[in-house]
């Protein structure tokens, strides 16, 4: 079994990647683990020698933040916090995230300003490894003082409260700790304050769609690819000349590649071709390439976010200081979430024309391609499906950032509602998804009609895979499975 140790190297989307695919365990580094205690042992000394009032350790929370706690009461007030913000509702966070949150609040915790103690880190180290997974909702969070209703219901369990995933049952924490012959913890001053400030779902969810949005861009070239052979496009819109003299990187990239998956063609080769082709085909470059600029730029704020220390107070045992501050608000993630929208929504835009193209009855192709039109209807409505699902996401694109709303009797008074960005964010890449596949439907399909012509050696491939799982439409049957093979497809071929 392999294992990543953390602290050991900054994590990435790659390195992340790499741990969920080999199923890798995780374990602290001598580094962090040195750090953690000697930031509990800095916090602790510094609480006992002095009588001042700090946030969150010795005061209530938010607008209570005036009330000052008795110091025999610090524990009491650690497990209240977590179960008074335990109040999620909504969907169920996907398991495959909740292990992502797990995994980033570890990461968090390890760099040593925290105050919380190693048990509290290893515990939660534990539950990744044994895949004790809590159960966690998706509404509830303002992304600002951190993602506080589903962190708290991913630490409730630390203290043997709120239920776990145990296989596709939902089991009382309690009940789960007994099996392993795990103790619940029993909390220190700031622990509860350090496990539910953060941004880890928002930065848990940011990382799975970005993981997803690396391979449906791959898709979106290569599917783009076979509809424009398909529909008997010229190679010219992605000859490199037009790119030198405009080079942003995303559209040099697409142009390249699209370049060179269709260089092979048969198809692509035939004379007496029309002068332009429609948006759709002739700029995928452009279209495509400013989604894959977006995507590196969110890259770059999540990889940064990842690596960081995101809840509140900030311990810095050097410096002999705790420091009440910001790090929690959301509002570079919100940002980057919404911008990720848009580009996802972009890319199932222009497929969707694509699509619409592939049906219409143009360059020799029959109508929604298939014989005898009329008798049968053939591909005539996964084009409103794809439709529908395109207008969806511009639906979802609309910014979560760009609203705010007052919390917590004022003192909270702004807001990133980068959360409700995430949860959205997800179900438009989830939507891009959908719309790729139907796009690869209308795609081989139109191929069909171009035999015994051949497009490029490495489409041909990916065609011939494809034909495995949905046959040739020959004449109307129900499409439906067809669309979800497709993305079974999709998912399952190592592009």
């Amino acid at each position: 079994m392999k294992t990543f140790t953390i602290g050991s190297a900054p994590l990435s989307i790659q390195v992340i990647k790499s741990i969920i695919e080999q199923k890798t365990k995780l374990n602290l580094s001598e580094n962090a683990i040195t750090s953690i205690k000697n930031c509990r042992n800095f916090l602790d000394q510094k609480m006992a020698r002095s009588e001042e009032p700090v946030y969150g350790i010795n005061t209530g929370f938010g607008y209570l933040q005036n009330v000052r706690i008795a110091d025999e009461d610090l524990s009491q007030l650690q497990h209240n916090l977590l179960r008074s913000h335990a109040c999620g509702t909504g969907d169920l966070v996907p398991k495959e995230i909740i292990k992502l949150m797990l995994l980033l609040k570890i990461q968090s915790l390890s760099y040593g300003n925290s105050g919380v103690d190693i048990s509290t880190v290893e515990r939660l180290t534990e539950f990744y490894n044994l895949d004790v997974l809590p159960v966690v909702y998706t509404q509830g969070s303002l992304g600002a003082s951190g993602d506080l209703s589903p962190l708290a219901h991913v630490s409730l369990p630390l203290i043997g409260e709120g239920e776990v995933w145990i296989g596709k049952e939902k089991v009382p924490a309690k009940v789960t700790l007994e099996k392993l012959g795990l103790k619940p913890l029993h909390l220190k001053s700031k622990e509860g304050l350090a496990l539910i400030n953060g941004t880890q779902f928002m930065s848990a969810y940011g990382i799975y769609i970005l993981m997803k949005a690396e391979k449906l861009s791959s898709w979106a070239d290569v599917i783009g690819a076979i509809s424009a052979d398909a529909f008997n496009c010229r190679i010219d819109p992605f000859k490199p000349a037009s790119h030198q003299i405009r080079p942003h990187h995303g559209q040099v990239a697409t142009a390249e590649k699209l370049h060179a998956l269709l260089s092979g063609s048969e198809l692509m080769k035939q004379a007496n071709k029309q002068v332009q082709d429609p948006y759709s085909f002739r700029c995928m470059p452009q279209v495509h390439g400013a989604s894959k600029d977006t995507l590196n730029y969110v890259r770059s704020v999540f990889e940064t976010e990842i690596n960081s220390v995101t809840d509140n107070p900030n311990v810095f045992p050097d410096l002999d200081e705790i420091i009440s501050a910001g790090n929690f608000h959301g509002q570079p993630l919100a940002l980057a979430l919404d911008f990720l929208c848009i580009a996802l929504a972009e890319w199932g835009s222009i497929s969707e024309r694509r699509t619409f193209q592939l049906i219409s009855g143009q360059r020799n192709l029959p109508a929604f391609l298939v014989k005898e039109a009329g008798l049968n209807s053939g591909l005539m409505i996964p084009q409103y499906t794809a439709a529908a699902i395109a207008s969806e996401n511009k639906q979802l694109s609309t910014p979560s950032s760009v609203d705010s709303i007052v919390s917590s009797n004022g003192q909270e008074d702004h807001v990133s509602m980068g959360a409700n960005g995430a949860v959205k964010c997800l179900k438009v890449a989830l939507n891009l998804e959908r719309i790729l596949a139907i796009e690869c439907l209308n795609a081989c399909q139109a191929m069909e009609f171009r035999r015994p012509l051949k497009t490029a050696p490495d489409l041909e491939k990916i065609i011939a895979s494809y034909r495995k799982l949905v046959p040739a439409n020959t004449q109307d049957r129900v499409l439906a499975p067809d669309i979800e093979k497709s993305i079974e497809f999709l998912q399952s071929y190592p592009i």
